[in-house]
């Protein structure tokens, strides 16, 4: 059951390549579980200020979205979806009002009712013989699901699952390790030939002897418990070794490659994935502050703006979402790259560098220190001074 020949549809990709592939699975959780570690914060605006919320009811919703689960299960279910299938669906429940619970829904079950606008109609949800509906605006497009999805160049309505890029790299993958699992169950050998050539008479067995050498070659040979074993052969019988080895075939690099592959369609460094081969990244940390920034940041602001734009206004008006990337260890690097280049950037002042890094500004911070001396400049005026 390979991915590329039977067609790109969600359970022939979860199947194939995320239960299936150690690879993409491995890629897959990498991104995700990066992403769910991120704590999510709330800003109120008003009077151009930004204050931070500690307590909201917003706030308490994303960290328990439904009965079923926590803020991090449920961050994982929607970028896993999304990953995988290239859409994710949200379900906001609720009668009036802001939402009381937020599920999330398989996208193999869901379909887009599509609109005569460009907008959706409306989002039907079927399996087996249930169907639920949910309307759209016909010029908002708003509806109680939100669909969160991928470019795709090819379709209005459905985004590409980064598994389609990947497809023939996973095709290989997967037959390599059928491959394997194959040579190991036939003795850790390649296949052969058994040639039948008697001293006289026809070189041909008959029936009821070729049935009785295959089921002898079925029952006594192969199999990993059969590994080893000699093979007894009667007079006449040669046996002929045909297929070339693992090495011939630069079996174990190929391997690699298409792992390299996979990896990449998902934006995550190969080093990460204990795949060998990969220069790119001169270590570890730097990969992993590659990850971040390349593949989980730009992830999690493509929710967040999803969710500013259909979940926030459901609650009150100068409410945003946003991720804290303060918190996270693993973006320590660039940190300390900004903190290093702010302190050299002497033509700033006090005020614009604590601005920079998101602090408020304090009184008489609008002057510019020069660092190692103790002279302090005001800072210069401006056209609107």
């Amino acid at each position: 059951l390979w991915c590329a020949s039977l067609g790109f549809s969600e359970p022939r990709l979860a199947e194939v390549a995320y239960r299936r592939n150690v690879v993409a699975y491995r890629a897959i959780n990498e991104v995700v579980r990066s992403a769910v570690s991120v704590p999510w914060v709330l800003f109120r605006s008003s009077d151009g200020e930004r204050r931070r919320l500690a307590e909201h009811a917003l706030i308490g919703l994303l960290a328990r979205p439904n009965p079923m689960q926590a803020r991090a299960e449920f961050i994982e279910a929607v970028l896993g979806f999304y990953l995988i299938a290239g859409n994710s669906y949200i379900e906001a429940v609720g009668a009036d009002g802001p939402p009381r619970e937020l599920w999330t829904v398989r996208p193999d079950r869901m379909r887009v009712v599509k609109g005569p606008t460009g907008l959706p109609q409306g989002y039907e949800f079927g399996h087996g013989t249930e169907r639920i509906t949910w309307e759209a605006d016909p010029v908002t497009g708003r509806s109680g699901i939100l669909h969160v999805r991928a470019f795709n160049p090819l379709d209005d309505w459905y985004g590409q699952s980064p598994i389609e890029a990947a497809a023939t790299a996973i095709d290989q993958r997967n037959a390599a390790d059928a491959w394997n699992m194959s040579l190991l169950q036939n003795g850790a050998r390649p296949s052969g030939a058994l040639v039948y050539a008697p001293a006289e008479g026809e070189a041909n067995l008959s029936d009821e002897q070729f049935e009785r050498l295959r089921r002898q070659l079925e029952e006594q040979q192969q199999g990993t418990l059969n590994s080893g074993r000699p093979l007894l052969l009667e007079g006449g019988l040669d046996w002929k070794e045909m297929s070339l080895s693992p090495r011939d075939m630069d079996f174990l690099e190929a391997k690699h490659s298409s792992a390299r592959d996979i990896a990449q369609a998902f934006g995550v460094p190969p080093m990460l994935l204990g795949i060998p081969g990969d220069s790119t990244y001169s270590n570890y940390r730097e990969a992993r502050l590659a990850l971040w920034e390349e593949t989980v940041v730009p992830l999690l602001r493509h929710l967040r703006d999803e969710l500013n734009a259909w979940l926030v206004p459901m609650f009150a008006p100068g409410l945003a979402l946003d991720i804290d990337l303060d918190e996270v260890p693993a973006l320590t690097l660039r940190r300390e790259r900004c903190w290093e280049m702010l302190r050299r950037a002497d033509f700033l002042t006090v005020n614009e560098k604590r601005r920079a890094v998101g602090y408020a500004p304090i009184d008489g911070g609008d002057v510019v220190v020069r660092p190692g001396s103790r002279i302090v400049t005001p800072a210069a005026p401006t056209a609107e001074s």
